[in-house]
C-alpha cells in the first residue's frame, strides 16, 4: 500500500502466541506490520490485545484473562486511521471464523468498518475445500471478499498450477498475487509481488 509513497500502517487487532520483551508483550506479525508501517504507530493501537499463549485467539484471552472487546478494537483503528490519513491495513487471526470472544466474531470488525477483505490461501493440500468454505463464510456474514492472493507455503507440487486454475474459478474475487514458496525473502520483494491499492 506504501508503494505510492502515501502514509499506511498496518494494524493486528488481536494476536495469539506473544513473547514478552522489555516493552511488553509482542507479537511477530505484528513487528513486521509495525516496520513496514509510515508513519510508525504505537503498538498498544496496532496491536491492542497481544496474548501470550499461541493457541486460538479466544481461548488465549481466556486464559490471559482478558476480554477482546469491539470498542476497544475500533477505538484502536479510528486512531490509526487519523495518523495515515485512512489507510490501514487489518490482519486477521485464526482464520475468518476463530472468534475474538464470546460476543466478538472477526465479521464484526470487518462489518464495522465497512473493511474489504482479502482472503489468503496457504497453497497445499485441503486449500480448495478451505478456501472455498472461507470465501462463502465471508459473504454470508456479510462482508466484501476483494480477492484473494496465493500463499505457496511449501515447494509447490506437480499440480500447483490446477490448484490456481480452480481457485481462479471458484472464488468470487480476483486473484491479488502469488507469494512463492522464498524462506528468508525480505517482505517487501514479496509485497511487490501483489496487486493492493
Amino acid at each position: 500500500m506504501r508503494r505510492d509513497g502515501r502514509p499506511a500502517v498496518g494494524m493486528k487487532p488481536v494476536a495469539s502466541g506473544c513473547e514478552r520483551d522489555h516493552e511488553g508483550w509482542r507479537n511477530e506479525d505484528a513487528l513486521a506490520l509495525m516496520a513496514a508501517s509510515e508513519p510508525r504507530p504505537d503498538y498498544q493501537l496496532l496491536n491492542p490485545y497481544a496474548l501470550p499463549e499461541p493457541t486460538a485467539p479466544q481461548i488465549a484471552a481466556a486464559l490471559a484473562g482478558v476480554h477482546v472487546e469491539l470498542p476497544t478494537l475500533l477505538a484502536a483503528h479510528a486512531a490509526l486511521a487519523g495518523q495515515s490519513g485512512g489507510r490501514v491495513l487489518v490482519e486477521g487471526v485464526g482464520g475468518w471464523l476463530a472468534p475474538l470472544a464470546d460476543d466478538v466474531e472477526q465479521a464484526d470488525l470487518v462489518r464495522a468498518l465497512d473493511l474489504p477483505v482479502v482472503l489468503v490461501v496457504g497453497l497445499r493440500l485441503g486449500c480448495l475445500n478451505h478456501a472455498r468454505l472461507t470465501a462463502r463464510a465471508i459473504v454470508a456474514d456479510g462482508c466484501r471478499l476483494a480477492g484473494w492472493i496465493g500463499n505457496q507455503v511449501e515447494p509447490p507440487g506437480p499440480h500447483a498450477d490446477a490448484y490456481l486454475d480452480l481457485l481462479d474459478a471458484a472464488l468470487p474475487g480476483p486473484r491479488l498475487g502469488l507469494l512463492p514458496y522464498a524462506p528468508g525473502t525480505p517482505p517487501a520483494k514479496l509485497a511487490a509481488k501483489l496487486a493492493l491499492g
